[in-house]
């Protein structure tokens, strides 16, 4: 069996993509001349959160999804980042190869809201690949890539905030159902405000009333709880 080995090189936020999207250089060696025809790979890429420390502020961002921090000596479990294909052209000992890995900023993901609460630094990947290479001399044989091939990372936080940056400047991202959306719509339209963010701003302002405030203390009917 072809003895492979992996390694990331570096990684950019591709400016040009549709969508949030991280490109990974990966590195594929092996150790002698036979030659490779081509990788199907599958890549796996999982955050490893007890591989860094954290500040303060980290911290605090952080206990939504790992709870306390005096729990995190068994809480800080690895988190999936993203699980991505990518074919390899053939190459004879060495080649690089661009991975492609589509993001999101959706704050109901896990990967998203670590990487959210994090103000610097590296983040810690590791990648772990599976699939099939074509190899040999004469012709070709069919091989399945090691489940035990890996490779680790650390990822500086700035790139993917960088990547953020490029599709959604000084924004961030909320999912809502569909009957939430539809009753702001209405209400954006009843009030016939600008924006999005118009019809927020409204509504935390009524939110920020006494008597909202009252009735939010309350109760709807007026009557203080016994």
């Amino acid at each position: 069996m072809t003895e492979l080995s992996f390694a990331c090189t570096g990684v950019r936020a591709d400016r040009y993509a549709a969508g949030p999207t991280l490109v990974f250089r990966l590195r594929v060696t092996t150790p002698d001349d036979e030659p490779v025809h081509a990788l199907a790979l599958r890549c796996q890429i999982r955050i490893e959160p007890a591989r860094r420390g954290y500040d303060r502020g980290e911290t605090d961002g952080l206990v939504d999804l790992f709870g306390e921090p005096s729990r995190w000596g068994s809480t800080l479990q690895p988190v999936q980042f993203a699980q991505v294909p990518v074919m390899v052209p053939g190459f004879t000992r060495e080649t690089e190869t661009d991975l492609v890995v589509p993001c999101t900023y959706d704050m109901d993901i896990a990967a998203t809201r670590y990487l959210a609460a994090l103000d610097g630094g590296e983040v810690p990947l590791l990648m772990l690949f599976s699939g099939t290479a074509f190899t040999g001399a004469g012709g070709f044989r069919v091989e399945p890539v090691p489940w035990d091939r890996e490779a680790t990372y650390r990822m500086p936080v700035a790139t993917w905030r960088e990547m953020v940056e490029q599709h959604f400047p000084g924004c961030g991202w909320i999912r809502l159902p569909r009957d939430t959306m539809d009753a702001l719509l209405a209400y954006r339209s009843r009030q016939a405000l600008p924006s999005w963010e118009a019809t927020v701003q409204a509504l935390l302002a009524q939110a920020d009333t006494p008597s909202v405030r009252a009735r939010a203390l309350t109760g709807t009917n007026g009557r203080t709880a016994p």
